[in-house]
């Protein structure tokens, strides 16, 4: 129900202005990547506007996802090596604990 109530709140408000963005700026632009010849052809792509600007975001996130999950990669590094040594602990710990069951084991009763 809640998941219903944040689909209609914010998704389809979203998916309206979206909407409403997209067929505003349908007019074709030129990227070019020639800075010195812009109207070079070889290096320029034509497309509508919001097509460029959706481009444009969707690297945006793809190079910041990536920075990011670089950068984090020593966080990870060390939670692998922490879980590493956490299963050998616990197995040393159960090591000693049926040792420790043995022994009491074999321990007359008073």
């Amino acid at each position: 129900m809640a998941k219903k109530i944040v689909n209609l709140l914010i998704l389809l408000p979203l998916g309206i202005i979206l909407i409403i963005f997209c067929v505003a700026n349908r007019q074709s632009a030129t990227l070019a990547l020639n800075p010195f010849r812009p109207e070079d052809e070889v290096l320029s792509l034509h497309a509508p506007l919001f097509v460029l600007l959706f481009a444009a975001l969707i690297l945006g996130l793809l190079v910041g996802a990536a920075v990011t999950w670089f950068n984090q990669g020593k966080h990870r590094k060390r939670a692998r090596s922490q879980s590493l040594e956490a299963v050998r602990w616990q197995a040393e710990a159960d090591k000693h604990r049926t040792r420790a069951e043995q022994i009491a084991g074999q321990l007359p009763s008073p």
